[in-house]
């Protein structure tokens, strides 16, 4: 590691400072690809719902870099009269940056941009990592030649060493640990905050990668069960999932426009590529995009001829959600009705409705699909025991998907008696 002269802090509402003592980190966060992520909401739409929920991607990112190197700092600190070895100090680095850099392939509005331009952002960050035209690549080929690859392969969980892999991507790694406790600040939702000190002072190396003293089970479990409750509570939240589709409905809109009219000049130069080439994006040119170059386009086409591309812009714009039903065994047969209805008022059921789906798995003792385990705990004689195996209220949700499921719809349909009496049966999953 290349150590600055003095210390750099950046100041933190989560967790007090960040601190930076390795140039190469340094120079990543002051990245042309690090500093776009200051204009990316780490919450996508969620804002429309919980209003302080403004953090950034950039914020999200320091954050997980902070964590990972206070774990680093553990597993050391908590290995320091063992017998056996099992930390590397010469993965340091190599973990910081992978937890710096693990969102900087985001794309605006983060996951529905994702799923309309099928983009996954964690393949857009290995090719960012990778790209000789990228800032980011130039940093990291400074301190050798295979770096980049290295920090990608941790990325892609193809890295050969677990260790490292679980530190950034696991049941409780440094992402899950920051976004729960930044999310939960910025939205008010005091159900998703846990202990990290007590976590971080209670992680042990072990040989495949790290586990906890069986002193810190219940600190664990809450902390399991505060990300049980943000999924419900905040990632699941109704309303901004109607945003959600009214983003989505928008986009497909627009896409139906270009692919008929590709020189439209409503699709200003900046923007164009990602309707032409989706996936097949530049870097450059996808990296030019975030959230400010959507809502340029936005305010741009709430004005345009086309009225549905106008008004589903207008409508995103102003925070006019969908509202949404339940979609159930109860439900799921009126759907046919519900869109002659909508379409009976004027509204085209292609870009007026939507059934989307939340899930979440909030825990699993073993994944069949990785051949994973679930989150480990040491006695003093060595012995290592798996959470729900300890804690009732862990096992209770093992394997159990959480999942939600909804149908949306404009809200002038709710002057409809039958439909406005079908939305207050329905509206909530309990």
């Amino acid at each position: 590691m290349t150590t600055l002269n003095s210390e750099k802090v950046f100041r933190d509402p989560i967790l007090g400072f960040i601190h930076v003592d390795d140039s190469i980190i340094l120079d990543l966060i002051n990245s042309h690809e690090m500093q776009r992520l200051r204009r990316i909401k780490h919450l996508g739409v969620a804002n429309s719902v919980f209003h302080g929920g403004e953090q950034s991607r950039f914020q999200h990112s320091l954050g997980v870099y902070e964590i990972s190197r206070r774990m680093i700092q553990a597993l050391d600190d908590n290995e320091k009269f063992a017998d056996e070895r099992h930390w590397d100090h010469e993965n340091d680095l190599l973990v910081q940056a992978a937890a710096l850099l693990h969102d900087v392939g985001h794309g605006a509005y983060s996951h529905t941009f994702e799923h309309l331009f099928d983009t996954v952002h964690e393949q857009f960050t290995q090719k960012i990592i990778v790209d000789p035209s990228t800032e980011v690549n130039a940093i990291l080929k400074t301190v050798s030649n295979d770096f980049p690859e290295r920090v990608a392969a941790i990325i892609g969980k193809s890295y050969p060493d677990k260790r490292v892999v679980q530190l950034i991507s696991s049941q409780l790694d440094a992402d899950r640990m920051d976004y729960l406790l930044r999310d939960a600040y910025y939205t008010g939702a005091e159900y998703g905050r846990y202990d990290i000190e007590r976590i971080l002072r209670l992680m042990r190396p072990i040989k495949d990668g790290f586990a906890f003293d069986i002193a810190g089970v219940h600190s664990i479990e809450d902390y399991v069960i505060s990300r049980y409750q943000m999924y419900l509570q905040v990632y699941f939240h109704p309303v901004s999932r109607g945003m959600e589709v009214v983003l989505e409905n928008l986009l497909i809109r627009a896409q139906e426009i270009f692919d008929k009219d590709p020189d439209n000049p409503i699709f200003f130069p900046i923007i164009r590529p990602i309707f032409a080439l989706k996936n097949k994006i530049d870097i450059q040119d996808y990296i030019s995009l975030d959230d400010s170059v959507f809502n340029t386009a936005f305010n741009i086409w709430q004005k345009v001829d086309d009225k549905i591309l106008a008004d589903l812009s207008k409508r995103f714009l102003d925070r006019k959600p969908l509202k949404s039903i339940v979609l159930n065994e109860k439900t799921k047969d009126l759907i046919p009705s519900l869109r002659k209805k909508i379409k009976d008022r004027g509204f085209d059921p292609k870009y007026y409705t939507g059934e989307n789906d939340a899930t979440d798995l909030p825990y699993e003792s073993y994944s069949p699909k990785t051949g994973e385990e679930g989150i480990k705990f040491v006695y003093p004689d060595g012995q290592q025991v798996e959470l729900s195996k300890l804690s009732p209220l862990v096992e209770a949700i093992n394997g159990k998907e959480s999942i939600d499921r909804r149908f949306f719809f404009p809200r002038e349909m709710l002057s409809n008696p039958e439909i406005n009496q079908l939305y207050l049966k329905y509206k909530k999953t309990y």
